[in-house]
């Protein structure tokens, strides 16, 4: 199949219709628009961009638009207020590629996290949660500091259970709780060192989307095949995709690996 920019605005009108928004768009800018009659707020975004990322990611591509999409509109319809509202702050892990700003370019608070990934900070909703941006930041004047020391205090009280599983002489531990932090909690340095002590061969991590963490003990070559593999799988059918490589973790800090052919670090 091949993807253009009428094709991928098909797709996305399709998707993202419903009866309370106007999509419309820009033909000279090859922009969507997605807006709600109710706030009269909306979500811009460029096609051939995505079209772009489509021909390497195919369907992730639009389902992390999509998503983006949907929790933006959702975010916007309601308030956001940090202050009493402290345990509703936690980090999220994104990929490189995931918007950098909120709609009319008002850039959300990111830090660098690995090559392939990034934090951002959010506001938990309940069934959604709205990322902050330097916007809410100015309203609530709060610092960029203070957000982030919550957010990590946040995600270190979450609850962490593994399950696990054994294949080919090596030990695959997931967390997939389906609360929206998975992938937030490899930021939890503490359960991260828990894990080194308890590994006796090579740890290894992958986050393929934000409702999963795998963490491998990998003791022979057929365990580095396994977890790429694995990412892989996860990655494809994430909802929110983060990326498909998979990570050393060595002395507390996080290297991307490239897995290739027959078990080979690179």
């Amino acid at each position: 199949m091949k993807m253009d920019s009428k094709k991928m605005r098909k797709e996305l009108e399709e998707r993202l219709e419903a009866k309370d928004r106007v999509i419309s768009y820009d033909r000279e800018k090859d922009h969507l628009r997605i807006e709600s009659e109710t706030t009269g707020k909306g979500i811009t975004v460029s096609l051939p961009g995505i079209v772009a990322k489509w021909h390497t990611e195919h369907d992730n591509a639009i389902n992390e638009v999509v998503y983006y999409v949907e929790e933006g509109l959702r975010a916007m319809a309601d308030t956001v207020q940090l202050t009493d509202h402290e345990k509703k702050i936690f980090p999220v892990i994104r990929s490189t590629s995931f918007p950098a700003e909120a709609e009319e370019g008002v850039p959300f608070l990111i830090d660098e996290h690995t090559a392939e990934t990034r934090i951002y900070y959010a506001y938990d909703m309940g069934k959604t949660y709205r990322l902050i941006d330097t916007r809410i930041m100015e309203k609530e004047g709060w610092e960029a500091s203070r957000i982030r020391e919550i957010a990590l205090f946040n995600v270190r009280s979450l609850e962490i259970k593994l399950k696990e599983d054994e294949v080919a002489g090596n030990t695959f531990y997931f967390l997939n709780t389906n609360d929206g932090y998975d992938a937030s909690r490899i930021l939890n340095k503490g359960f991260l060192n828990d894990m080194a002590q308890k590994i006796s061969g090579t740890m290894v991590m992958s986050l393929p989307h934000q409702d999963v963490l795998i963490i491998a003990d990998v003791r022979n070559n057929t365990g580095y095949d396994i977890i790429a593999q694995m990412a892989m799988s996860f990655f494809a059918s994430g909802r929110v995709p983060i990326t498909a490589l998979s990570f050393l973790y060595d002395d507390g800090e996080l290297e991307p690996i490239f897995i290739m052919g027959k078990s080979k670090k690179q």
